[in-house]
């Protein structure tokens, strides 16, 4: 089957920029030149950073921004291929045998490997896919060292090789994001498939600008506050740093409880919103001096 016509994903770095904000996800000229030439050269985008700091994020702006579909692969410990690529329903199968009753096996097992009984899975779901789509591999880093096999082919030629039904080619190539929160290293080989983003917390700039246009309502001078304090947080020695979604919580706690200045006893009340153990929780109130 001859391949679709390139999907015009952005026409620029400030296209992606703009398209990209269109859709409430704000972002940087490095970001924006990345995402547009992920498009423009066809090549998977690897996006490494602490968790929280919008990774997945890009990856649903940038099907929301194009009108594309996306399609997720959430990877973990144990992921294998029927999980990520496709399974055979042997159910299925197994009553087509059982109906077959005496015919020759040569036939029946011609008839059972077909796509009728075909599952597929995210990964062989977005190769096959004729529309526009975004192909999200999520935590990467999660997965086996073995899984990077699996997906070597898939990033390098964009094709999966099925025994029973042979090599099946992408129609359209798809917009591919792989996110990473570099609990382990990945291979050389999976890297120089794709191009690099590392996406860190932004400054307290960008992150009160991104609190504005996600929480309507706030006031800038209590959202200055808050920024100001998760930042704080960020650079204390915590199991878990506050994440942008976190602090975006935040604002909507205190525009829920209807507190209009972030003291002492406002963040103690509230931090529950934004550091999730114990050890962090008594860290904060020591180091920060919040009173007990």
């Amino acid at each position: 089957m001859p391949r679709a016509t390139p999907h015009a994903w952005f026409s620029s770095p400030a296209d992606a920029a703009n398209r990209l904000e269109a859709t409430g996800y704000l972002t940087d000229r490095t970001t924006a030149t990345t995402a547009h030439l992920a498009g423009a050269l066809e090549k998977p985008l690897l996006i490494e950073g602490p968790a929280g700091v919008g990774k997945t994020e890009l990856a649903k702006a940038v099907a929301k921004a194009t009108g594309a579909e996306l399609v997720r692969l959430q990877c973990y410990e144990g992921l294998d291929e029927a999980r990520a690529l496709y399974e055979w329903n042997y159910k299925k199968q197994l009553l087509r045998i059982q109906a077959a009753g005496s015919q020759e096996w040569s036939s029946t097992h011609d008839d059972i490997f077909t796509e009728e009984f075909l599952l597929t899975r995210p990964l062989l779901t977005a190769i096959r896919r004729a529309e526009p789509t975004v192909l999200l591999i999520d935590e990467v880093d999660k997965t086996d060292v073995e899984v990077e096999g699996l997906l070597l082919e898939v990033l390098s030629d964009f094709q999966v090789t099925i025994p029973e039904l042979g090599t099946l080619a992408a129609v359209r190539r798809p917009f591919v994001v792989l996110t990473s929160n570099a609990t382990r290293e990945l291979s050389e080989a999976v890297k120089r498939r794709c191009l690099y983003l590392y996406l860190d917390y932004p400054d307290a700039e960008r992150e009160r600008d991104i609190v504005l246009s996600q929480v309507p309502g706030i006031d800038d001078r209590i959202a200055a506050q808050l920024v100001d304090m998760v930042g704080r947080m960020r650079d204390l020695d915590l199991k878990k740093s506050p994440s942008i979604a976190e602090t975006i919580d935040w604002a909507r706690t205190l525009i829920a409880l209807e507190i209009n200045d972030l003291d002492e006893a406002a963040v103690e009340s509230t931090l529950g919103v934004v550091l999730k153990h114990a050890s962090d929780h008594a860290r904060a109130v020591r180091e920060l001096k919040l009173r007990r």
